[in-house]
């Protein structure tokens, strides 16, 4: 199969160079978290790893059909000595696909005439959106509800079936590559020195063998339970990606027969694997904040009108843990404008969290810790030109951590249930959600001692600080769209400042009470479960103003940075010895 290579060779050049391609290196070969482990956790760590690479190929079958052939046709130009080609491989790998995301929110397409499509491939390429409802809304008036049941399940690929529609469950989808992340797991299994630990990898190996939802869920929950394990391994299942699920509730006679049979449709599962070492000094910093969940879910607003996942009067089922990453795969691998820093998993859709389970927070120590001499330079330039000086001395990237702690923590709190019904913007409503709550439970934390008032107003300042990105992202990006509208309100209500000359200022007494004031609101529209109600707080305050144009134009000049991508030595040294 050949392809038409999009970019030319000096676009190509600009986007692979070391100013524009920002690398993020995990784990070295000689980092002495390796070296500190025992020799079984050493053994079971190189099945993990081998386990993780079959994430790759999933993940590139659900984003797009053409994703494994065009990667063998670069192959071949390569072996023929093709630069264009050679590049091209490097941002392939790089965003895991052939349809990606700068920084500057700009679509990097790699093959000629292709676009993006909602549905990724987790739909037929060729099906519409008013196709696909029609289809839905005749199988659903001849009795095909579990059929209709399957389509808009979270773990079936869906394909033509001649007139109609089926979801293949993922067990049979991927079916060689599970079952090849399954055996990894359970030779893992055998040398691993934690017995807790092996006794997930066995669940999680037969979950990926069996199409049986509660095998997933018995996973998740002995996952979510472990603490100070030596080794972390996550299968992640998040619904980013597909954007054509969601549709189907705005078709209001589909909506009504939908609901009629007890139908919720849920987003398409991605899948990612990430595998590390816990690191115990930074976990015990981690579960100092444990103690202050059920203080976090009291001052939740309104908090009377629905049930969290956090209680204020019970033991809580959370667990935490910070990582060394050895790799990163699949969907937690692909460098789309960025890599998360961390998860708080399994998710209110998951099964799991019915039958007893809880939930657990992974952070990610090689993403967050920036500390290169260019990463400080690029820091100093960026505050030099955006922030005013006198707010410098709280400027603090271990602040962007304790913030992103307690943002991990707030997805456990607030509406469990019914978000499905905000449909394509439930990812966008939810993490928003979750920053708010981290900045408006600050005081309460503070009061009670986990923060003193130099580290609160450090979060506060290094939060409004970063409130701003060099472009206008897409509504599919719902971690950069809630930024430009937490962005839109702080300045509405005052608590930010932009001045003429694109400086930012901070009121640090407004920052508190206007985080409260939209997390009120978010929580209001999540229990609305009305999709207009989700539409209409978007657009109101997903607005790009003059005043977020004069910081992006700055921000523009002071990072080249266009594209990134991990590195992974330790992981590439296991595997070859």
């Amino acid at each position: 199969m050949d392809f038409e290579l999009n970019l030319t060779l000096e676009e190509l050049e600009k986007r692979t160079h070391k100013d524009y391609l920002i690398r993020k290196p995990l784990l070295d070969k000689e980092a002495k978290e390796y070296e500190n482990l025992n020799e079984g956790d050493k053994e079971a760590l190189k099945h993990l790893v081998k386990a993780a690479n079959y994430a790759n190929i999933i993940y590139m079958k659900q984003d797009n059909e053409l994703n494994l052939p065009f990667l063998e046709y670069l192959e071949k130009e390569i072996n023929k000595g093709h630069k264009q080609a050679e590049l091209t491989k490097i941002l392939f790998e790089a965003q895991l696909g052939i349809i990606g995301i700068d920084s500057e929110s700009k679509p990097v397409i790699l093959i000629k005439n292709t676009k993006e499509l909602d549905g990724k491939a987790f739909y037929p390429s060729d099906l519409t959106q008013d196709e696909f409802r029609k289809i839905l809304k005749e199988m659903l008036k001849k009795g095909k509800n579990e059929e209709v049941q399957k389509i808009l399940n979270q773990r079936t690929i869906v394909k033509r079936n001649g007139n109609e529609l089926e979801g293949i469950d993922y067990t049979q989808a991927f079916k060689e590559e599970f079952c090849a992340i399954a055996d990894e797991l359970e030779l893992a299994s055998k040398t691993s020195t934690n017995k807790d630990f092996n006794e997930y990898l066995l669940l999680q190996a037969k979950a990926l063998r069996e199409n049986d939802p509660m095998f997933d869920a018995q996973a998740d929950k002995k996952w979510a339970s472990l603490q100070y394990t030596p080794l972390e391994f996550t299968l992640s299942r998040e619904q980013y990606a597909d954007l054509l699920t969601g549709t189907v509730i705005e078709d209001e006679e589909l909506k009504k027969l939908l609901d009629e049979n007890n139908i919720t449709p849920i987003s398409k599962d991605s899948i990612g694997i990430r595998v590390g070492i816990v690191n115990k000094k930074g976990t015990d910093d981690l579960l100092k904040i444990k103690n202050y969940l059920p203080l976090m879910a009291e001052n939740m607003p309104l908090k009377d009108k629905y049930e969290q996942n956090i209680s204020s009067k019970e033991d809580n089922l959370q667990t935490m843990a910070d990582v060394d990453l050895v790799t990163l795969r699949g969907d937690e691998g692909s460098y789309r404008g960025g890599i998360t820093i961390a998860q708080n998993l399994p998710n209110n859709d998951k099964l799991s969290l019915t039958i007893g389970g809880g939930r657990r927070n992974v952070y990610h120590r090689q993403i967050r810790t920036s500390n290169s001499p260019d990463a400080i330079e690029r820091r100093k330039k960026r505050l030099d030109a955006t922030l005013n000086k006198d707010l410098h001395k709280f400027y603090n990237p271990e602040a962007d951590h304790w913030f992103t702690i307690g943002h991990e923590n707030v997805h456990s709190l607030g509406p469990k249930s019914g978000t499905e019904a905000l449909g394509k913007y439930k990812n966008i409503i939810e993490e928003n959600k979750a920053d708010m709550g981290s900045l408006a439970l600050l005081d309460c934390l503070t009061q009670a001692g986990a923060y003193s008032e130099e580290e609160k107003n450090q979060i506060l300042v290094t939060f409004g600080a970063n409130c701003f990105l060099k472009a206008k992202p897409e509504l599919s990006q719902a971690h950069r769209v809630r930024t430009v509208m937490q962005a839109y309100f702080f300045i509405k209500e005052g608590a930010l400042k932009i001045s003429n000359e694109g400086i930012i200022d901070i009121d640090l007494d407004k920052m508190i009470p206007t985080a409260r004031k939209m997390l009120t609101e978010i929580i209001e529209v999540q229990l609305s479960q009305d999709f207009n109600r989700g539409e209409k707080f978007i657009n109101d305050y997903f607005k790009w103003t003059d005043d977020i144009e004069k910081v992006s134009i700055k921000l523009k000049k002071i990072d080249k940075s266009l594209n990134g991508m991990i590195t992974t030595p330790l992981a590439d040294y296991i595997i070859l010895n």
